[in-house]
């Protein structure tokens, strides 16, 4: 098959195209014909050098989500069968004509969307699954705070968390971008670069906070997200891409009960993730068939341009989704 392979770590450019053997698949799992896998940060450290993929995953593929046609199926595999169209959560291997799937971490793809759309879908809904429903407890009429809502996460946590009833609030790099976020149903976008995120939440919320905060900023983010919450708020972390050392005021953490969790979704077992897919299908799939909910894809390169994807989103000029494509 044909994979786009990390050459040596480095800039975009280190990724080229390369014949690698089809993958194996165990008696659990499902070998998927890649139609389109989406591209998400973590393949950007892991092209850097700076993520080591889990124990199993390939070493040189990048690509944690992925849509295709089933090709192949396990002796143990029950719910599939040859033929049939899924998107999927992988622990790696995505940039590839071939991928192998643990068969609970497939979800069928939602009826009216392409494998395009599809492949945009499992990284990002699994994360803000995870996150601000199980770990976040986001519950109907509570307040959400997004930061980096035009991302492939924002656009997700956006379109979830409005659908199941609570208000949300974004910020973003741009008056364009808050335009967009609020376009898919944000009740409020904050520039971060013009306005203070903290003064807007107090005047937005008559100074109350927020319930949830899904941030994936870290380093000065963190003690402002703690004068944004409300009482028995919950800060959720998902990455630190501005810093992982942070000095905070514990009296507010207690004052206010504060809860700080986080998670990383790649290093979680097949258990969690087929239970997080069990989730999504009960409760969000519905809403990608009905049209409440949709997929942001920004921009489509094929495969082997894999370079010029990453490139443009280091850059920070997209909204929603990168999406690469195998032979469609």
């Amino acid at each position: 098959m044909k994979a786009i392979i990390i050459t040596q770590p480095g800039a975009p450019g280190v990724l080229q195209t390369a014949e690698r053997p089809s993958p194996a698949y165990g008696r659990d799992e499902v070998l998927v014909k890649v139609a389109a896998a989406g591209v998400n940060r973590p393949d950007i450290f892991q092209r850097k050098g700076n993520y080591p993929p889990p124990l199993g995953a390939p070493a040189d593929i990048p690509g944690l989500e992925i849509a295709g046609t089933i090709d192949q199926i396990g002796d143990n595999v029950k719910r599939w069968k040859i033929g049939d169209k899924v998107s999927a959560l992988v622990t790696g291997g995505g940039y590839a004509e071939y991928c192998n799937v643990p068969e609970g971490q497939c979800l069928p793809i939602p009826e009216g969307l392409n494998f395009v759309e599809a492949a945009s879908l499992p990284e990002t809904f699994f994360t803000v699954w995870s996150n601000v429903f199980d770990r976040g407890k986001l519950q109907p009429g509570e307040s959400l705070l997004v930061h980096g809502g035009s991302s492939g996460i924002g656009v997700a946590a956006i379109q979830m968390a409005k659908a199941l009833g609570s208000k949300v609030y974004v910020t973003a790099g741009s008056d364009e971008k808050c335009q967009i976020c609020q376009s898919l149903g944000a009740d409020a976008a904050i520039n971060y670069r013009t306005r203070d995120f903290v003064s807007e939440i107090e005047n937005i919320t008559h100074k109350k906070g927020v319930d949830v905060i899904l941030d994936m900023v870290g380093g000065s983010y963190t003690p402002r997200n703690l004068q944004a919450l409300a009482e028995d708020g919950r800060l959720v972390l998902i990455n630190t891409m501005e810093g992982r050392d942070v000095q905070i005021d514990l009296s507010i953490v207690m004052r206010k009960r504060i809860c700080i969790t986080g998670s990383m979704l790649r290093p979680r077992n097949v258990e969690f993730k087929a239970a997080v897919a069990a989730s999504l299908e009960k409760n969000i799939w519905p809403l990608l068939t009905s049209g409440k909910i949709k997929p942001v894809v920004n921009a489509v390169f094929p495969a082997h341009q894999a370079a010029d994807a990453h490139a443009l989103m280091e850059s920070g000029d997209h909204t929603g989704k990168i999406v690469l494509t195998f032979n469609i």
